[in-house]
């Protein structure tokens, strides 16, 4: 039987982030669609569907690995508000608050991993 994931903190806390951010993508410019756009709102996703996806799976093994794959969505999703960031997108503020958020949630995924790995 799969994990119930929607109960976990970190999941909902993914949701929020990923509808934080993509109200933020809204406002880059429409050259960016493709591009950077495209990029952050996939990775910003991936977050809670990796979570998700992991608890859907045997072995807390394999659900460990999962919630890496969600780890480094975090860490792109940081990585690529930066780089909005120095286009202009957003400013230091949004960036501040953002990356306060999705470190909450990294140290939260950790924390999980450890669990999950006993």
């Amino acid at each position: 039987m799969a994990r119930e994931y929607k109960n976990l903190k970190v999941w909902k806390r993914s949701i929020l982030i990923a509808k934080k951010v993509c109200g933020v993508i809204d406002r880059f410019p429409k050259k960016e669609d493709y591009a950077l756009s495209s990029q952050l709102r996939r990775a910003v996703i991936s977050i809670a569907s990796n979570v998700a996806e992991g608890c859907g799976r045997r072995t807390n093994k394999d659900m460990a690995q999962f919630l890496y794959v969600a780890l480094g969505s975090v860490n792109e999703v940081v990585t690529q508000l930066y780089i909005a960031k120095e286009f202009g997108y957003i400013n230091e503020d949004e960036l501040r608050e953002l990356n306060n958020e999705l470190d909450e949630i990294g140290k939260m995924l950790m924390g999980l991993i450890d669990y999950v790995s006993r």
